[in-house]
């Protein structure tokens, strides 16, 4: 039995912020009980839902020094669909309304959280042969591992991967601040080790000690060794290159299928999608004021509305694509130039666009059951969940080849009939307006071909389980099995 334990700052359905969460949540359940335990260690946050924090059983407590102060580290478990969760509890740190805060509090809060976990291990009477860290939270668990935690039996030839989730996020503060905090010696502060461009980097600690590197899919992995994705640590990346892969995210089968969804109106499979999924479009047309017909070509957008999500593209050709005969259908949040431009485009062409500038989970399972296609223009996009949600729907994407999204979209080829959407190559708003088009022109004039394309999608599997094959291949490389 090899023995797995997962580090992070979040994890559904405990705490959310973004798609950390549902990779840690997700992942530990698919791997096979047979050869792998793999358990969770997250903090227990006071912001967390009352339903869990009421399960959980109280284990034990100790203290560690930190900073020259004593910290108390409480240690609470719950086995929650088969695998076994621990929380760190401390009230200091993890008290706050939301799990995150401003930077330095967070670096320090991490920093603990980062040693108490490997503290309590002794005392939960659990040794992995790996610890696999997720992001800058947990960047110096590697280092750690190789330094305090190195000498004791308990933690010898202990491993450690490290999984970036976003390469933009990377702890970084001033070198005397982040030695305090962690205790480690002067030796790890140089610029082949947690120093970069004279702070120090807690994300770079945990590339430089682990021992195996991933990230959420195949082409970020590549990406991130060049000077334009690689957030200054592409030297770094380049060099680790060997111990480097990208392993792609899934969604849960179970939350996203549109035979069982309870959001949607009309419930539908890849066999009855042709008469099913148009009462659907039709349904949403109704409750959004648009005009109701279902020949119309609709999109859909749902994302976070923001410079990385491409909506700068977006913004340059609105005008243009609202001359064509088709529905914009918008949710999300963000920046507000975004939800400007939209409100005043569901103003402008109130029949055409319809701008929901908010988040709904109901809204969101509706538009990706409802629309004919689905635009994910990212400027960078390390996996993406929206377009694996969209081919699960049977919603055609139409994405810009960038991270996952090129691993994950299949670009269509009308001459071998191949391809379960449409992508563009460059950063350019007319290169993705022509794009559009294109796929515009399928829809309404080769509807034979546009379903074939739906039909692929929704048999491409990019369920959790595809994603624990390839994590598990790579825990046996590791453990040289």
């Amino acid at each position: 039995m090899k023995n797995i334990l997962f580090v992070a700052s979040e994890c559904v359905p405990f705490i959310k912020t973004g798609g950390l969460a549902d990779v840690v949540g997700s992942l530990p359940k698919c791997f096979d009980k047979k050869y792998f335990d793999c358990r969770v260690v997250i903090p227990k946050y006071l912001c967390m839902k009352h339903e869990f924090v009421e399960k959980m059983e109280y284990v034990d407590n100790f203290y560690i020094d930190m900073d020259n102060k004593s910290q108390y580290v409480g240690i609470f478990k719950m086995e929650y669909e088969g695998v076994i969760f621990y929380f760190v509890d401390n009230e200091y740190f993890f008290s706050g309304e939301r799990p995150y805060g401003d930077i330095l509090w967070d670096i320090e809060k991490f920093i603990f959280f980062s040693r108490a976990a490997l503290s309590i291990l002794p005392v939960v009477n659990f040794r992995p042969h790996i610890v696999h860290c997720h992001d800058w939270q947990t960047g110096l668990i590697p280092v750690y591992l190789k330094e305090r935690f190195h000498e004791g039996e308990f933690y010898r030839d202990m491993k450690s991967v490290m999984t970036i989730h976003n390469l933009k996020f990377q702890g970084s503060w001033d070198v005397k601040t982040i030695k305090a905090y962690s205790g480690l010696p002067d030796y790890f502060f140089t610029p082949d080790k947690l120093e970069a461009f004279k702070d120090a980097n807690m994300l770079k600690g945990g590339l430089v000690y682990a021992d195996a590197i991933t990230t959420v899919s195949e082409t970020y992995a590549e990406e991130i060794k060049t000077k334009f994705y690689g957030e200054h640590l592409e030297g770094l990346l380049k060099a680790r290159s060997k111990d480097l892969r990208g392993i792609v995210n899934g969604i849960d089968y179970d939350d996203y299928n549109p035979e069982t969804d309870k959001y949607i109106d009309f419930k539908y499979n890849a066999k009855d999608y042709r008469k099913e999924k148009l009462k659907n479009k039709k349904a949403l047309q109704q409750q959004l004021g648009l005009e109701v017909n279902e020949k119309k070509m609709m999109i859909g957008i749902v994302s976070r509305l923001t410079d990385q999500k491409g909506f700068d593209l977006i913004a340059y050709i609105m005008d243009e694509l609202c001359q064509m005969d088709l529905q914009v259908v918008v949710l999300g949040t963000g920046e507000e130039r975004y939800e400007n431009m939209f409100r005043h485009f569901d103003w402008k062409y109130n029949n055409k666009v319809s701008a929901n500038i908010y988040y709904s989970e109901e809204l969101s399972h509706k538009i990706y059951a409802s629309c004919d296609a689905f635009l994910m223009p990212s400027l960078f996009e390390p996996c993406g969940l929206s377009q694996l949600m969209a081919l699960r729907y049977g919603t055609v994407p139409i994405v810009r080849e960038t991270g996952g999204l090129k691993d994950t979209v299949e670009p269509y080829n009308e001459y071998e009939s191949t391809g379960t959407g449409f992508s563009f190559v460059n950063y350019n708003a007319h290169e993705m307006l022509n794009t559009i088009r294109y796929a515009f022109d399928v829809y309404v004039n080769r509807r034979r071909e546009w379903n074939k394309i739906i039909d692929r999608a929704m048999a491409a599997d990019f369920s959790w389980n595809v994603s624990a094959r390839k994590y598990q291949e790579m825990y046996d490389w590791l453990l040289g099995y």
